[in-house]
């Protein structure tokens, strides 16, 4: 077996050595045998016999003969050509010529592209997967960007009011739709106490079922101002004690917020000891006079939290909910970082203004309040363009 083995080497030795052989350079032409893929030519006298090399004989010097091929082909070379075979002008030419071109792209054609991917090849990590692993990648949806913040908006309602809960959802439905991309995230939560009729202990398990937006709180009747609002915070706190978020805002079911102009207007705000909302009393701009109306307020989540475990909360959790609010913080000496949203948040005009909360809408509004009505719901919706993504269908018109 050593022997045979052995002898195959030899033999491929042998092709090799001729291949190399029988293709030489002279007068800087390419000499090769006939079948050869270059052009050639017959070779001279001089040259080596074409078989130069035989098998091996019987007598079995492997060693000897091999080494005595090896030296002929040797002197050969340097007879014909002075070492290595020369290639001739055009030959040259056929091999600079892709060199060149592939230069001229590189230097000219394509600089950027060649320059950034020079880049990311000597800064990524090398890598290990095939082709079809990193073709499948480029299908992969591109990573989401992290909120700015995370706001939950708690509307406090009734449970009976089924038709106003429809209109905000669709409200803030179509804000929330992925076209609008907030740079916040936001949650909206529709709140009431305990269920005490019997309708509604069937149709809102419905709403639950359909939209999963709302919390029923059990520790409260329901009421306006006998401690709905204290109930509804020192819940949240413990509702979403292991995914807190930022901000938490008390709101009315009669107030249209524009989520992008609040979203913009909280990105600026301090995450810790924050009160946000319209200052009371109306003529008042400053917010550290008193305290911020009920239509629509908001709380950094440290102070949901303080007020969820304080006893100044607790035993002052009956009355105005708004002004105690305001109430709770000033005797704790919390909410040192007060920000007034007036007058973009503010309430509906009257035809006879009541108080100077109210004003027209504007471009710039950010909240509007009591809207107590369909109609008024409609004008503020029709002002702030909501049906602006409505497309011609025939399946539907609209006179002007």
């Amino acid at each position: 077996m050593r022997v045979r083995s052995f002898h195959a080497r030899y033999t491929a030795s042998e092709i090799l050595v001729n291949s190399i052989f029988n293709c030489v350079v002279e007068d800087s032409k390419l000499l090769c045998n006939d079948d050869s893929v270059f052009p050639c030519k017959p070779m001279p006298s001089s040259s080596p016999p074409r078989n130069l090399l035989k098998t091996m004989g019987s007598n079995g010097k492997i060693g000897d003969h091999h080494n005595q091929q090896l030296n002929n082909l040797h002197a050969a070379m340097k007879r014909h050509s002075g070492g290595f075979p020369r290639l001739s002008a055009s030959s040259k030419a056929l091999v600079l010529l892709p060199l060149v071109l592939l230069a001229f792209i590189f230097f000219f054609v394509y600089p950027k592209e060649f320059e950034l991917q020079a880049m990311m090849s000597a800064c990524a990590p090398p890598s290990t997967t095939s082709p079809f692993t990193a073709s499948s990648r480029l299908s992969e949806p591109a990573v989401v960007r992290k909120p700015d913040f995370r706001l939950l908006i708690g509307i406090l309602t009734r449970a009976d009011l089924y038709e106003r809960r429809h209109l905000l959802r669709m409200v803030y439905g179509l804000q929330l739709a992925s076209g609008n991309d907030l740079s916040a995230h936001v949650d909206v939560r529709f709140v009431f106490c305990r269920l005490y009729k019997d309708d509604q202990r069937v149709l809102v398990p419905l709403e639950i079922l359909a939209h999963g937006d709302v919390i029923v709180l059990d520790g409260c009747e329901e009421n306006l101002n006998g401690g709905k609002t204290y109930t509804f915070l020192s819940a949240v706190a413990e509702l979403y004690a292991d995914d807190p978020y930022d901000y938490v805002m008390k709101a009315d079911d009669d107030i249209l917020f524009r989520l992008p102009q609040l979203v913009e207007s909280l990105g600026g705000m301090p995450r810790e000891d924050m009160y946000y909302g319209a200052t009371i009393p109306c003529s008042s701009m400053d917010p550290f006079r008193d305290y911020m109306a009920g239509m629509g307020y908001a709380l950094s989540w440290d102070l949901v939290e303080w007020i969820a475990a304080s006893e100044v909360a607790r035993n002052h959790s009956v009355g105005t909910e708004d002004m105690l609010t305001g109430k709770w913080l000033r005797i704790g000496g919390k909410g040192k970082n007060r920000f007034n949203a007036k007058p973009a948040i503010h309430d509906y005009r009257n035809p006879v203004p009541v108080d100077q909360c109210e004003h027209e809408f504007m471009p710039s509004t950010i909240g509007v309040h009591r809207l107590k009505s369909n109609p008024r719901w409609a004008e503020a919706l029709k002002y702030f363009n909501f049906t602006a993504g409505l497309k011609s269908s025939k399946f539907y018109k609209f006179d002007d």
